[in-house]
Formats: C-alpha cells, sequence, structure tokens
C-alpha cells in the first residue's frame, strides 16, 4: 500500500464528519446469509449535522462532489455520500472538514449493509450516480435491481425518491424495465439531458425536485464524458411499490449489452488519484 494511501486513511480517522465502522460491527457472523445487526448510528443520524433536516444518500459517491454540490446547494437538507473506497472518501471529507460544511457526512460500508445503518423513514432520497452497470453481472449486483430496492425501501421514507444519473443506457434500460415490472410511478426522465429536455410528470412530488441539477450538478466522469459526446441519462422514481420487488422479464440484456460497445472499459476505471 501506497504512503499516499496510508496517510489518508490515518487523516480519515481525525474527520468528524465521516464514519468509517468496521464490517464487523454490523455483520452476524456464523450465517451464510446476509444477516446485520444495528450500527449506534441508526436512527441518529441527526447527531451528525448541525440541523436536523431530511436526509438524502449519494451511493457509490466515490470522492464526494456530487455529494458537496448538492450540499451547498440545498443547505436545508443533510447529505451523506456512501462509499467503500477511504481513499476517495478523504477527498470528500477533507473539504466538508475545512470548509465546516454543516450538512455533509460520509459514511465508508458496502450498499448491501444500509439497512443497519438507516432507520426506518430517515432517508428521503437516494442518489445513484454513475454506478457500474454489472454487464457480465446477475441483474441482483445493480444498485437499482429489486434486492436492492427492498433493502432501500426499509429506510427510506413512504413514496421516497430514487434519482439514476448514468452514461449506461444499459442501466438505464434495466432500470426503467424494473420500474414497469414493479408498477412504480416515474417522476422525471430523459435519455440525453444535456440536448433534449427532461420530461417530468408534473406530479406533486416532481415539482418537489430540483431537475436542474440533474444538468447543473456534474460528477468528474461525468465532465468527461460529456466532453467526449456520450449522452447522459436520468431517471427518477418513486419506491411506492406494495409487496415483493420482481425481477423484470421485458428486458434485452445481450441488446443492451451490445449496443453499449467496448467503451464501458473506460467508464468505470478508478478514480484519478489527487
Amino acid at each position: 500500500m501506497g504512503h499516499g494511501k496510508l496517510r489518508k486513511f490515518a487523516e480519515n480517522e481525525t474527520f468528524r464528519c465521516l464514519l468509517q465502522p468496521d464490517a464487523s460491527s454490523v455483520l452476524v457472523g456464523g450465517s451464510r446469509e446476509l444477516l446485520l445487526r444495528d450500527h449506534p448510528i441508526k436512527g441518529q443520524w441527526r447527531s451528525m449535522f448541525a440541523a436536523d433536516q431530511p436526509i438524502v444518500l449519494e451511493l457509490g459517491c466515490g470522492k464526494g462532489d456530487y455529494t458537496i454540490a448538492l450540499a451547498l446547494r440545498h443547505p436545508e437538507m443533510n447529505f451523506i455520500g456512501v462509499d467503500i473506497k477511504g481513499a476517495r472518501l478523504w477527498t470528500g471529507a477533507k473539504y466538508a472538514t475545512e470548509h465546516g460544511l454543516p450538512n455533509v457526512a460520509f459514511l465508508r460500508t458496502r450498499v448491501e449493509f444500509l439497512p443497519a445503518f438507516f432507520a426506518p423513514g430517515e432517508v428521503s432520497q437516494i442518489w445513484l450516480t454513475f454506478s457500474d452497470p454489472q454487464l457480465s453481472g446477475s441483474g441482483n449486483s445493480r444498485l437499482s435491481a429489486p434486492v436492492f430496492l427492498e433493502r432501500y425501501r426499509k429506510f427510506l421514507v413512504p413514496g421516497g425518491v430514487v434519482h439514476l444519473k448514468t452514461d449506461s443506457r444499459f442501466l438505464h434500460e434495466y432500470t426503467m424495465s424494473v420500474i414497469r415490472a414493479n408498477g412504480l410511478e416515474i417522476l422525471a426522465s430523459g435519455t440525453d439531458i444535456y440536448n433534449v429536455p427532461v420530461i417530468s410528470s408534473g406530479s406533486e412530488v416532481e415539482k418537489s425536485l430540483d431537475l436542474s441539477a440533474v444538468t447543473e450538478v456534474q460528477t468528474f466522469y461525468e465532465r468527461m464524458f460529456l466532453d467526449m459526446g456520450l449522452p447522459i441519462t436520468y431517471v427518477a422514481f418513486r419506491i411506492d411499490h406494495i409487496g415483493p420487488y420482481v425481477q423484470p422479464t421485458d428486458f434485452d440484456a445481450a441488446y443492451w449489452r451490445e449496443l453499449e460497445g467496448p467503451r464501458r472499459s473506460f467508464g468505470h476505471q478508478p478514480a484519478p488519484k489527487c
């Protein structure tokens, strides 16, 4: 391990806005299934922030630039960036600390463990920004898969919103199929958001969303994709399903995988070093 990573890991321990528990603190041992025990922060996230406000998660936040940008844009909300890579989280946690941001926190953990960290109704929205589309994996490995929606539902408010912003048409179309299969309400969507206006439903929930942030707030990779002329897609939908979530039967994985082309190998390389 390089000295740069060791330095970042050591400094991470000093950041009050960064929580990085060991997996053993939430995993119940001795079982082949994923069994979780509650972490002490569950239901107590208000203690990490200056004010008790609605909580928004960004999953797979990387270096946290999108989390921070949203927090600066919306001081009336609290934002938590989640990632498993401590060296990446260091960048966002250091910025939030040095700038005294009162509504930003970071959590180092796996997305599968989130129900151990958040109580029912503790989270209002989730952002999935440029998640790995898992082209060769099973549907259960994608962050918009039914198995993950089940996990999100455990801690989202009733009718909570999930945003998916991606350069992967494969992942976008898979998610749209999941939405159709489960009868979820689409609030807004677009398959080329920088060239064609996002289509919104006009519902009361949609009116509360900051759709201008979809194009005005950008991740590091998003800026690279735009420079390459690649289209960016977006969909926002509500977790308002009763009963188990099901996998779609109308998603043509082979077609969308072939359409994706070889550029996927570029799209999800490790984040650049600071």
